[in-house]
């Protein structure tokens, strides 16, 4: 089953994925690519409290996190370990340092669990794309280096206005490597621009317009049945030669002239003699005036231009696709890569795997998933993505996230934010935007309509970890109040006193073609965990996410939760 890990990628694949079980790894981990170079490799304090890597903060730190990490690398041994030590002498206690040290045993996992048909694919910009690839050297071993892609994502960027010296910045790179010589590889093909048609396949047929070229049917060294004799004739000593391919060179008709040509000096035929008939058969010979043969391609009948190691043909553009995740990748990319380097029913893994493009584009092409991201948003955004394009029909597991009380004290007391993150999940609302601690007692929104050309209402969502009192929910009135918002919703890990439930109930009621809501609402993690869920209007009417293109396939999740699906459409 197709499987969506809330947790740290590095436990996750020791703990979870087995030895040479992934058919296909994409990677694109967060780097600040917009940092400077003086800020990337300036040095650390090394005892700085280390910081973990949340959604939309694409930036490693040089820490006791990242020491550690190193240290623990490089006493391992091998070619990784060079590598790293060769690197800390070069770039010291930097945050280019800490980066790679992150990388390295996440590196050394995947090539474990990739099968020996299996392929790599790192995403990366060239900020640390040079120190990326001496890594996945020392990892992989150089030999299984296959290709440096590079992917046109911007036609002009704005890191070139006036005054800027340098060349724009509108790549990034993509780093293939295979585990071994027998990796998966389906031959692609890209479109031909109209400028090649017209320079390539320059003769056009008059009787069908079709643009067509010839093309030499000898080849330097000999291979299989490639040196006979190509028997031509044509009727009378100036007709064209056609190919003689009745032998009726043996019993000559009147008026034709026959011959047997060979290929030029030195060289040998390209095909074998079955193939030069069936070409023949079909039509495809020209043959000049000393009777050699041409081979006629239509420029209708050929596949494109083989897959090159330059993708400028897929637009980084994600119109309906875009979710509102700052690094989205588009689709296109995604499924041109899962296509050529693996099969239908394979499994793919994306250990970054942010708002699911990767396990968007693996459900789509039939091959089975594995996505890893710390962060529940990230979580939460692929679930109603999966939702919003697949349905019900493919089943999934969410494995990782809180599933009872205690789990959900701890990850409060772990990280207050990601706790936070995972609440507003669950009741599918997303988290407000912009810088923490600039919320304006907002912690999360759910958008709605009550008809298709309705005004666009809310939901205000405040989500508290610790002691709350009847302050809180006043609070979240006066909020409510302020944005004019139709409910709020305070979340919360205690039960509420009952000044607090005195003070929802005298907000009084929201009324919409459903009935009755209250305009101030208390949930615990207990309820939410138990299915309860919002008293609001049905999820149908719902813009809290944007929503991600429509599939003809849907998908059916199963968590490893206590309690089934929540009867109620709030839930998707």
């Amino acid at each position: 089953m197709n499987q969506l890990y809330y947790g740290d990628n590095l436990d996750v694949l020791r703990q979870h994925i087995d030895s040479e079980s992934i058919d296909l790894v994409y990677l694109d981990p967060p780097f600040n690519s917009n940092a400077s170079y003086n800020v990337l490799f300036a040095e650390q304090d090394g005892t700085k409290a280390a910081s973990q890597i949340k959604a939309f903060e694409d930036t490693w730190q040089w820490d006791e996190t990242a020491a550690r990490a190193c240290q623990e690398i490089i006493e391992a041994g091998g070619k990784v370990s060079e590598a790293m030590q060769a690197f800390r002498r070069f770039l010291g206690d930097s945050n280019m340092m800490a980066y790679l040290s992150m990388m390295a045993p996440r590196l050394v996992e995947l090539r474990r669990v990739l099968k020996p048909t299996g392929s790599i694919y790192l995403h990366c910009d060239p900020t640390a794309s040079h120190y990326l690839k001496m890594l996945m050297d020392g990892v992989f071993g150089p030999r299984r280096f296959l290709n440096e892609i590079s992917w046109k994502r911007s036609s002009a960027h704005s890191d070139t206005k006036q005054g800027m010296k340098r060349c724009g910045r509108i790549r990034d790179v993509l780093l293939l490597y295979t585990k071994s010589d027998l990796y998966t590889w389906n031959a692609q093909y890209t479109s031909y621009t109209h400028e090649y048609v017209t320079s390539e396949y320059r003769h056009v047929e008059k009787a069908s317009g079709r643009r067509y070229k010839q093309t030499d049917l000898t080849a330097a060294k000999p291979g299989g049945d490639t040196e006979y004799e190509w028997r031509v004739k044509r009727p009378g000593a100036t007709g064209p030669w056609h190919a003689d391919l009745d032998d009726e060179y043996l019993r000559p008709r009147s008026g034709w002239e026959y011959n047997g040509v060979l290929p030029y000096r030195g060289r040998y035929w390209a095909y074998s003699k079955a193939n030069m008939a069936e070409f023949a058969r079909k039509g495809h010979l020209h043959h000049r005036r000393t009777g050699i043969p041409r081979l006629i391609q239509y420029a209708d009948e050929m596949p494109g231009i083989p897959l090159q190691d330059l993708w400028d043909d897929i637009s980084p553009e994600r119109g309906d696709e875009d979710l509102g995740y700052p690094t989205q990748k588009p689709r296109a990319l995604l499924e041109r890569i899962v296509e050529v380097s693996s099969n239908k029913g394979d499994t793919v893994l994306d250990p970054f795997c942010g708002c699911g493009t990767t396990v968007a584009a693996a459900q789509r092409v039939h091959r089975q998933w594995i996505g890893i991201d710390i962060t529940s948003l990230a979580i939460s955004l692929i679930r109603h993505r999966l939702a919003d394009s697949f349905g019900s029909t493919a089943e999934y597991e969410v494995i990782g996230e809180p599933v009872s009380l205690p789990d959900a004290r701890r990850l409060a007391h772990d990280d207050p934010y990601q706790f936070q993150w995972w609440a507003l999940g669950l009741v599918g609302a997303r988290p407000v935007e912009g810088k923490k601690g600039a919320d304006k007692g907002i912690d999360g929104r759910i958008y709605f309509h009550e008809g298709d050309r309705a005004k666009t209402k809310q939901i205000i969502l405040s989500v508290k970890a610790g002691h709350v009192t009847v302050a809180h929910l006043r609070d979240l009135r006066g909020v409510l109040d302020r944005e004019k918002a139709e409910i709020g919703v305070l979340l919360c890990m205690d039960e509420p006193t009952v000044p607090m439930r005195k003070e929802a109930a005298g907000a009084g009621f929201y009324r919409s073609p459903w009935g009755r809501h209250p305009r101030l609402q208390i949930l615990t993690i207990e309820d939410l965990l138990t299915g309860r869920v919002i008293s609001r209007p049905p999820q149908q009417t719902s813009v809290t996410f944007k929503r991600a293109p429509k599939t003809q396939d849907d998908v059916r999740e199963t968590r490893r939760m206590p309690f089934g699906e929540p009867e109620d459409p709030d839930w998707t």
